[in-house]
């Protein structure tokens, strides 16, 4: 695997991870709870950095964190086929979930989460007054999603690991990056006056789109790895031997 084509999966993978909703759903939520306790402006704008700062956090400890636990399973520069095969398995399982049920039927943009992560997030929202909970909730909502974002997560990482060190950290910066891009978009439009009401207007107009094109997204990018990272050398290995 090339350094370009290694640094396109990282780009795809955190796209991916971007078009998932929790943190999104987490920080509207407590963008309205602060807007209707009366809270200033500046109040608001400080909470919604601190969430991002939060969410920016927890995404660089997991990908630091599932690159130290695969670089132990790793011998030499290559990445085995079998974490690659496991990488794959992810991507088309978390693929079907998207397509199946992300959202929960209905209107609205709610999403399927074990209750207690539902709950705890929404409580926490409604709860969060300075910038410190805002951190902290912005780590619990990346965190929460770990469900979903494992599969690109762990593909991006096994990417990463095959680059020298210097592009191992354009690597990281890269996924980090591109993955928040939806959320800082949010907080913008929120910090610049945008009504809440339009933003969750767009998500509930566009959430069926979101759904198709995250899980395709999912299935494509397994799909190529199987067929380059995983398929490659069973078949290299038998042209050989003809």
């Amino acid at each position: 695997m090339t350094e370009i084509i290694a640094l396109s999966i990282v780009c795809l993978a955190a796209l991916i991870h971007a078009s998932f909703q929790l943190s999104i759903s987490t920080l509207t939520l407590m963008s309205g709870h602060s807007i209707g306790n009366g809270r200033s402006h500046m109040r608001l704008v400080t909470l919604l950095g601190g969430f991002v700062a939060g969410a920016t956090t927890m995404t660089i400890l997991l990908v630091c964190a599932l690159g130290l636990l695969l670089s132990y399973l790793i011998v030499g520069e290559q990445v085995p086929q079998v974490l690659w095969a496991a990488g794959c398995g992810l991507l088309f399982g978390v693929g079907i979930a998207v397509w199946l049920f992300y959202y929960r039927r209905g209107k609205g943009t709610m999403l399927w989460l074990p209750r207690q992560t539902a709950e705890f997030l929404a409580e926490r929202s409604k709860k969060t007054k300075n910038t410190g909970e805002a951190f902290a909730l912005g780590l619990a909502s990346v965190f929460g999603e770990l469900l979903f974002i494992i599969a690109p997560l762990m593909v991006a990482v096994l990417s990463i690991v095959t680059l020298t060190p210097d592009m191992q950290l354009l690597g990281i910066v890269l996924y980090v990056a591109i993955s928040m891009i939806s959320l800082l978009a949010v907080a913008a439009l929120v910090s610049g006056g945008h009504k809440l009401s339009d933003i969750q207007r767009w998500r509930e107009a566009n959430k069926n789109f979101l759904q198709f094109a995250a899980g395709t997204a999912l299935f494509v990018l397994g799909f190529y790895l199987y067929v380059n990272e995983v398929l490659v050398t069973p078949v290299s290995t038998i042209g050989s031997m003809l």
